[in-house]
């Protein structure tokens, strides 16, 4: 038998992204989408993300020092960039 109780909009709509498996594509879309929110502008003005690909945030740099200083960088991104999404979805980062 149904429920005749109304549902928050919210869950109704991210009860239908998990059955159409679409939340987790719309997280990694957030993560891209928000990238020079979640790092900054310096970073972001030498950055470009190119999309997540199995839990692997992939990130062209344009710079060869500024890779390098990403790459010590890279396990406090992943902390941020989860935090602030509030979901593991980057699980590391690729700087190309």
């Amino acid at each position: 038998m149904k429920s005749t109780e109304p549902k928050n909009i919210s869950d109704a709509i991210q009860q239908t992204l998990l059955s159409l498996g679409l939340a987790e594509r719309l997280s990694q879309y957030e993560v891209v989408n928000s990238w020079a929110d979640i790092v900054g502008d310096s970073i972001a003005r030498v950055t470009k993300t190119e999309g997540i690909r199995d839990g692997a945030l992939v990130v062209r740099v344009m710079h060869p020092a500024w890779r390098q200083e990403l790459v010590f960088l890279k396990a406090e991104l992943i902390k941020k960039i989860n935090r602030t999404i509030k979901k593991e979805i980057v699980k590391d980062i690729i700087f190309k």
